[in-house]
């Protein structure tokens, strides 16, 4: 896949204490194989579903363990320039750009409510090589107290157009870039317990939710929502053995119509 437009999600990693236990969990989830990891690059390690690039796991950096989360990229042509907006529009730059040898240069910001992600500007590596098929990540969601935070930053450091769900019973936005809804933004309820801050959750397809689901609570993963049927498909929420939350999703299995949405 060539370089994503700016603001298109183009990669996903976690950091992970026991990182063997994530291959073999992911593994047999979500069918990832696992390239060799690097030691000049701190043992990152790509994982592969069907021979392409879907995301990677890595073991933390000394003084960075805790619980383990995906972190989603979004494309920039210029980190350096991205991270200037985002601390110019209240969000908060956690490493600065960074260049990675060729393969491009990375950073790392949290956003004004709390959700933290990145931001890749591509060299040799371009992202996922891979989406929304078998194994792949297919979607995100920013899940946040504060929706009017997190709308504002991330329509001030994107080229984002915004639209909602036309429906007074729920507060979900979508993001366009060009013609593409390419994120999601929910408000957290009072479902969520007050500690979990706000965060990005992902999704990986699947082509079979339930099978997926069963294969994760097996392994230790916890059920935290579903599996439910949608206009978008049959999804779950899981959290990994050490914590990662990401969702599972067969975007072939659907059920219902599609919600009406505006433009914001």
């Amino acid at each position: 896949m060539a370089v994503q437009p700016e603001g298109t999600p183009c990669w996903a990693d976690a950091m992970f204490s026991d990182v063997e236990g994530a291959k073999r969990f992911y593994g047999d989830v979500l069918g990832w194989t696992f390239g060799e990891s690097s030691s000049e690059y701190g043992h990152y390690t790509q994982a592969y579903a069907d021979g392409k690039a879907v995301a990677a796991v890595v073991p933390p950096m000394p003084g960075q363990e805790g619980q383990s989360q995906w972190c989603l990229y979004f494309a920039s042509p210029d980190a350096a320039a991205t991270a200037e907006k985002i601390r110019e529009n209240g969000g908060e730059v956690l490493m600065e750009p960074m260049q990675v040898g060729e393969f491009g240069t990375m950073c790392l910001a949290r956003e004004p409510s709390g959700a933290v992600f990145g931001v890749w500007q591509a060299g040799t590596h371009e992202g996922f090589e891979a989406t929304a098929t078998p194994g792949a990540y297919c979607w995100a969601e920013v899940f946040t107290r504060e929706p009017e935070q997190a709308d504002a930053f991330l329509a001030a450091v994107f080229p984002y157009r915004m639209k909602e769900i036309d429906d007074d019973a729920v507060d979900f936005r979508m993001f366009d870039v060009g013609e593409d809804t390419v994120l999601g933004r929910m408000r957290m309820t009072d479902d969520f317990p007050p500690e979990v801050p706000s965060y990005i959750n992902v999704y990986f397809t699947v082509d079979d939710c339930d099978a997926a689901v069963d294969r994760a609570v097996k392994l230790g993963g916890i059920l935290r929502f579903g599996p439910m049927s949608s206009p978008f498909g049959r999804f779950a929420a899981l959290s990994d053995p050490q914590g990662a939350n990401f969702s599972v999703i067969d975007i072939t299995t659907t059920e219902g119509e599609m919600p009406k949405v505006k433009e914001v």
